[in-house]
């Protein structure tokens, strides 16, 4: 590519950011889009820093107008980007990309650990960070935590959950990482930090080290020199302890204000095996230690994470002060409670699904991806919801109608319609001629078609028993898209056909669903329970999608083998 090339393409990205920000263009965006957009350049990165500067240093002089006005001649695809990004991004704040160094790229991290599958709240977590990574034409990284074999032990089909189902959301990550594959690299800078003087091996007893740290008091091992502790340190790793016999600490303030930094614990001993290392490892380093390594490691620029968790960058900066690393940038987000469920944790939900209260982590009673994915629910209906709550440290109250009403804006344009009949109840209709009852597929779009549904002479029809309780003798009622009849008799409940006029509407005639008697025996899962009855035999024809059953709910066609299996998705 030409010089003039290269500075044209500077230009319209130092255009895009300046319109963007309002502001200066910014080298560090402006350098990441010019080498994201064309890798060849990466080899040239430094070669092209002159001729980014003098490109700011032009753009910079511009006024807001002049700005606009060339990037519209020159590239107004860049501003309809813009606009559809913002639109995208409504509800999370931008993030501060000031310190991004020339050709960094705004790198984000979701860190689960694998016990389990993705839940709601960590499909929050991986939406917004995904989404930033977009915005920012940036890297989105999955990253599982698993150093805890013992408490929160990690399950081996959970690490594949979590990338599929981050793909399902429309979210995949760009690069995935587990950290237990990195433990000697752990180990290389434990040891670094022990030659600093920086860490030290302690074998005092829990509760003996609280007293003295809740006094801001030194234990007898915080002096030791790191010859000394390097040998205990190689003790620790050769098995030379016994669990709790032995903590490695990074050496902190102890007398600091708040006690939970005082001197925390970066590596203990754990003789549980691992589902992947086996019992290659016994001594596994704590979140705060392996957190603040991979947050390294990979380049993370932008952190998220639970306001619950603010303290632990106070623990980790320690450490990247100690080896000169430079910390990201943080920010903190309130808790979420999800209205409806109840408090599910992933042990919880683990215990339940061993002891069979639950039929298995896609149970509809829990609030788990693959629930929602398999009630019917629309990745994009979960996005959306997801986004619109932004990053505020502000605790929120999450109401699934929320969802409900998001998903139905995506859902009720394309759900065929069925009749469904909750615990039927037989209707004996005398008199009345063989008929199909035509009813369209969809009442909003009639170039859908019709389903077309036999009803032989005098048939018996099913009615839903809220619908069969509630008439009396010399009622009309109308059966929906196909005829109206005189109820003659309660038990067992008959009636006689009456026309199919449909004025009886405006005589008070109340409009009533039905399934023929030969319909399809139906299940429907639901998060408050169960719901068997009859559908119209079409629904045979839906496996997988989401159809609305009219007058119940929108469910999703699960299973077709003799009785239909149907998920509740939402009303």
């Amino acid at each position: 590519m030409e010089t003039k090339d290269i500075e044209a393409l500077i230009r319209k990205f130092a255009l895009q950011n300046a319109y963007k920000h309002g502001s200066v263009p910014q080298a560090g965006a402006v350098t990441g889009k010019l080498l994201g957009t064309h890798p060849e350049l990466k080899p040239h990165a430094k070669e092209l820093m002159p001729l980014v500067q003098k490109v700011l240093a032009e753009v910079g002089k511009m006024s807001p107008e002049e700005v606009k006005s060339q990037l519209g001649e020159s590239a107004p695809e860049l501003i309809e980007e813009l606009h559809a990004r913002k639109e995208a991004r409504r509800g999370l704040p931008p993030l501060d990309l000031a310190g991004l160094k020339p050709g960094q790229k705004v790198t984000l991290r979701i860190a689960p650990n694998p016990n389990g599958p993705p839940s709601l709240g960590n499909a929050r977590g991986i939406i917004v960070n995904a989404e930033y990574a977009k915005t920012y034409d940036g890297v989105f990284i999955m990253r599982f935590d698993d150093t805890d074999p013992a408490i929160k032990k990690p399950m081996l089909e959970a690490y594949r959950w979590y990338v599929d189902q981050a793909q399902w959301l429309g979210c995949p990550p760009d690069k995935v990482v587990i950290a237990s594959d990195n433990l000697p690299r752990y180990y290389e800078y434990a040891e670094r930090l022990i030659e600093l003087g920086k860490a030290y091996v302690c074998t005092c007893e829990a509760e003996a080290f609280h007293a003295l740290k809740e006094s801001g008091q030194a234990c007898c091992h915080r002096d030791a020199s790191p010859i000394e502790n390097l040998k205990l340190w190689k003790q620790m790793l050769a098995g030379g302890f016994e669990e709790k016999g032995a903590v490695l600490r990074i050496k902190t303030d102890i007398k600091h204000v708040d006690p939970a930094l005082r001197d925390w614990v970066a590596f203990r001993i754990v003789r549980e095996p691992h589902p992947r290392t086996g019992a290659q490892y016994l001594v596994w380093p704590m979140l705060d230690f392996e957190s603040a390594m991979e947050d390294h490691f990979l380049g993370v620029t932008h952190i998220i994470r639970g306001k619950d968790l603010m303290k632990t960058a106070d623990k980790q900066r320690y450490v990247y002060r100690y080896l000169g690393w430079e910390y990201p940038k943080v920010y903190h987000w309130g808790r979420v409670r999800l209205l409806g469920f109840g408090k599910f944790s992933t042990s919880v939900m683990k215990k339940g699904i061993e002891a069979g209260e639950f039929t298995g982590w896609d149970d509809p009673r829990l609030p788990t991806v693959a629930a929602l994915k398999r009630r019917g629910f629309e990745p994009e209906a979960i996005r959306n919801v997801m986004i619109a709550m932004g990053v505020t440290e502000t605790d929120i109250e999450f109401s699934m109608d929320t969802l409900y009403a998001e998903n139905r804006k995506i859902v009720d344009p394309k759900a065929n319609r069925y009749f469904f009949v909750h615990d039927p109840v037989a209707l004996r209709v005398d008199g009345a001629p063989a008929t199909v009852a035509k009813a369209p597929l969809h009442p909003q779009d009639p170039a859908r078609g019709f389903r077309e549904i036999p009803v032989p002479a005098s048939p018996e029809i099913l009615l839903a028993r809220s619908d069969a309780e509630a008439v009396k003798p010399e009622d009309v009622i109308r059966l929906k898209d196909l005829y109206n009849v005189r109820i003659t008799c309660a038990e067992p409940l008959c009636g006689e056909y009456a026309g199919n006029d449909i004025a009886v509407l405006k005589r008070g005639a109340k409009i009533v669903h039905w399934a023929p008697i030969d319909g399809v025996t139906t299940r429907v899962v639901g998060p408050e329970g169960e719901y068997h009855g009859v559908a119209e035999p079409g629904v045979r024809d839906e496996l997988n999608n989401v159809v609305q059953f009219e007058r119940f709910a929108f469910v999703r066609i699960d299973t077709i083998d003799g009785v239909v299996l149907a998920y509740y998705t939402h009303p």
